[in-house]
């Protein structure tokens, strides 16, 4: 079996997290890892039984490829480090700091032909990956993310730490480009917003209304989808895709079929709710993820989440960071009326 011989940048909580499902992967040979701090770098790589190289240049000379692991502040200099050395790359969410950083990323990428994933990964939810082969035309989305506060999210705002993860989700679920933006935010405990609500209107008519907070007291991660005749309630904490369809009821029966959540009347005919409760397989999707990317380099096909998807939804997030912006400095002129 071919295998991919792959290290690790960044060996705090989630690299490590990296590092226990690579090892799971029969076709990834995790070869070593990186670390600014070398107490904590040497401690995981001996937990993993691999090599700790102190200098990144030392781990790029020994791997095919690397999972970036690091603030989103270093994502761009690690990352494009590895694609100039001719490493495939990938780089948790968001892609960079900044959209032209993200765009330099995917132009090197471009450039080097290396395969560049981001780590959206939502998109490997159990509950999205039940929707597969599902006909989806939403027409409004809402989307909750909420979060009790952790100091570890706080270099970015809520919009790049959660909300991120609705943008991509959303922009990867409606295929059309966006007509308008409107977003309001709150700075409570942090320097940036804590919390988040963003309204993105779409050119063929759908809406998203996303709202991120990490100062809740209670977790929350819901997507719900409506479209005509159905809705889809998507719970990304427990993985579980909830789907109500109305359909119409069959002549031949009186009475709903079993699988019917109600009866109504509508256009003149009885038609009936049917409930659909749906959940992938494999519920680890951190190990779903990286199992795609070491597919991709290994099969030089183009990774599930691209470059170009992190850096469309890191530009979403900066417009509506700038939203935020403008919608606070108008609130503060009216306060001084």
């Amino acid at each position: 079996m071919q295998k991919l011989k792959i290290g690790i940048a960044g060996v705090g909580k989630l690299g490590r997290y990296h590092g226990q499902n690579l090892l799971q992967l029969p076709q990834a040979d995790l070869v070593g890892v990186h670390d600014i701090d070398p107490e904590r770098g040497q401690r995981v790589a001996s937990e993993f039984a691999v090599d700790y190289f102190p200098r990144y240049e030392e781990l790029l000379a020994k791997v095919d490829a690397v999972t970036i692991a690091v603030p989103t502040s270093r994502h761009f200099a690690l990352a494009s480090e590895a694609l100039r050395a001719g490493k495939a790359v990938f780089v948790e969410k968001p892609i960079a700091a900044t959209p032209e950083e993200a765009r330099n990323l995917v132009q090197l990428a471009r450039e080097k032909r290396l395969p560049l994933q981001v780590g959206h990964i939502e998109r490997f939810n159990p509950a999205i990956r039940a929707l597969e082969g599902e006909e989806l035309r939403p027409l409004f989305i809402e989307a909750h993310r909420l979060a009790s506060f952790d100091p570890r999210g706080t270099d970015v705002a809520v919009v790049l730490d959660l909300m991120i993860h609705d943008i991509d989700l959303t922009l990867a679920l409606v295929n059309s480009p966006i007509k308008q933006i409107d977003a309001s935010g709150v700075a409570v405990i942090s320097e940036s917003e804590d919390i988040a609500n963003a309204r993105i209107q779409f050119e063929n008519g759908c809406v998203a209304n996303l709202t991120a907070s990490r100062i809740s007291l209670k977790k929350m991660r819901k997507l719900r989808l409506f479209q005509p005749d159905s809705y889809l309630s998507l719970d990304l904490l427990q993985g579980l895709a909830e789907i109500y369809r109305l359909k119409e009821l069959p002549e031949s029966h009186g009475t709903a079929t079993p699988l019917s959540w109600a009866v109504i009347e509508k256009d003149g005919q009885r038609k009936q709710i049917v409930y659909d409760k749906r959940q992938a397989e494999d519920g680890n999707a951190l190990l779903v993820e990286l199992r795609a990317f070491v597919d991709a380099v290994l099969h030089g096909t183009e990774p599930p989440v691209s470059g170009e998807d992190g850096l469309r939804a890191l530009e979403v997030a900066t417009e509506i960071l700038q939203r935020i912006e403008q919608h606070r400095k108008e609130t503060e002129a009216l306060w001084q009326k």
